[in-house]
């Protein structure tokens, strides 16, 4: 049959344009589009990356965890100051419920490998299952570039760039990178010869162990120790985690950890026996620097302080003890009851604060128990007593703070402090502690509670008693 030139001709048009198309046209992805929705992004804390990419990915899945609990599962020593790296990372992804697969794999050193490309393909094949993956990577394409963990939650065919959310940064959520960018800093070029790729696969195949506690927990001493580093002056410091503190000294690494566990860990553990059932509300440091000239220069550059004892203090405004160690550890256990005190009963008038304080300047373990000793301010008390110059048991109770600081000669302290040592020894001083610490609302200076303990009417009777027994008090 005939067919119209105007016809074939349109045909023939048609034909040209169609092969036009087609050899101009975008070839087709090699990928399909694949995406996990609805994770919530968290930011790290410093160094937290890793814990921060699993916490998200465990909010997705409906658990009331954050990356402190990710860092905790690890059992990662926190005084280390750092958070996981991929083992740490593996062993608490592990130890939390998830099967994360190979983690290590090895490429050939080629940009275009094919064991690369499988490695790829098998990560969007997990992300078509449900599970997302925390891989180890470059920061960025520098070659100072640090390692980093980011959480990959899909790929976009259409404009060949893979998803993720980004830990180190607030508005890190739903990032994209190219795949060339993502296959650029994945490899870890370890070698010249292979490279090595980190992927772990967030499979959830039992139910994590979630405990809620209120006690400080490894990942909040870890942080703690990275931010306390940024103040160490020098190489010369080292740090010991004694619990409830944090413990730093510029003495050998060997004698700061023994004074931390002879001296501190003693203390606390004897005090919080006999007197504290909490821990301090904040992690506190205790500086122990080796003698003055160190104790000097150190806190006026790091504290911006001028200490006004050649001995050390206690500064709630810098959550530290700061402490001149050479002076002994008399004065180390005394600011160690401070802020046992400061928590267990903030209530506390100056008087019994310092008076029990002072009591353990001069201590020795009696019968398992933490026992006061007499030391240096007898001679001083002894004085007062026998000139006249020491107040009634109820004007001292009743000072002020600054009524109490108010006394050059120390009067007050030193009588504080054998009023409760005169209790130790009577076998009341833990009853005083605990009936003043619970009725301080009625009795705000102790007053009326040392009287009741005592069992004393007339309290005027009973402090010449107590003189006379001072008085032939020795040391």
């Amino acid at each position: 049959m005939s067919r119209p030139s105007w016809l074939i001709c349109g045909l023939i048009a048609l034909c040209g344009m169609s092969l036009s198309l087609s050899t101009h046209a975008a070839p087709p992805p090699r990928y399909a589009s694949v995406r996990i929705d609805g994770v919530p992004h968290i930011a790290q804390k410093p160094d937290f990356c890793g814990e921060a990419c699993a916490a998200m990915y465990l909010q997705k899945l409906g658990f009331d965890v954050d990356q402190d609990y990710v860092y905790d599962q690890s059992k990662l020593d926190p005084a280390l100051g750092r958070g996981c790296y991929t083992k740490e990372l593996t062993r608490a992804l592990q130890r939390i419920g998830f099967d994360i697969g190979i983690v290590w794999y090895t490429v050939p050193a080629k940009a275009d490998s094919q064991a690369l490309d499988e490695q790829f393909k098998a990560l969007l094949d997990d992300l078509r299952a449900g599970h997302a993956s925390i891989i180890c990577m470059r920061y960025n394409t520098t070659p100072q570039a640090t390692e980093h963990f980011r959480l990959i939650l899909g790929y976009d065919a259409q404009t060949d760039e893979v998803l993720y959310h980004e830990p180190a940064e607030k508005d890190g959520a739903d990032r994209r990178m190219t795949r060339a960018q993502l296959l650029a800093t994945w490899p870890l070029k370890y070698a010249t010869d292979q490279w090595t790729l980190i992927r772990m696969r967030l499979k959830l195949t039992k139910r994590p162990v979630v405990r809620k506690s209120d006690a400080f927990t490894d990942a909040d001493y870890c942080q703690h120790i990275l931010a306390l580093k940024e103040k160490l002056p020098s190489e010369s410091f080292h740090i010991v985690i004694q619990r409830p503190f944090v413990v730093v000294g510029d003495e050998s690494a060997a004698v700061v950890r023994q004074r931390a566990e002879k001296t501190i860990k003693w203390a606390v553990d004897h005090l919080k026996q006999d007197f504290f059932a909490r821990d301090p509300a904040d992690i506190l440091d205790i500086w122990l620097f080796k003698d003055e000239d160190s104790y000097e220069s150190h806190v006026k550059a790091i504290f911006k302080d001028r200490p006004t004892t050649p001995f050390g203090y206690y500064s709630p405004a810098h959550k530290a003890l700061i402490m001149n160690i050479a002076t002994g550890g008399g004065t180390l256990v005394h600011e160690i009851v401070h802020p046992f005190m400061a928590t267990n009963f903030p209530g506390c008038p100056s008087w019994f604060n310092e008076g029990l304080a002072s009591l353990y300047e001069q201590c020795s373990e009696v019968e398992g128990h933490i026992h006061g000793e007499t030391n240096w301010r007898l001679q001083g008390l002894q004085t007062a007593i026998k000139k006249e110059r020491i107040s009634t048991f109820e004007t001292l109770c009743g000072t002020t703070t600054a009524q109490f600081y108010e006394d050059p000669q120390g009067h007050h302290y030193g009588q504080a402090r054998y009023l409760c040592y005169y209790l130790q020894e009577k076998g009341l001083l833990r009853a005083y502690y605990q009936e003043f610490s619970r009725n301080s609302r009625l009795d705000p200076t102790g007053y009326q509670t040392l009287q009741k303990i005592l069992n004393e009417k007339e309290m005027a009777e009973f402090q010449k008693r107590w003189e006379e027994y001072t008085l032939k008090l020795k040391f």
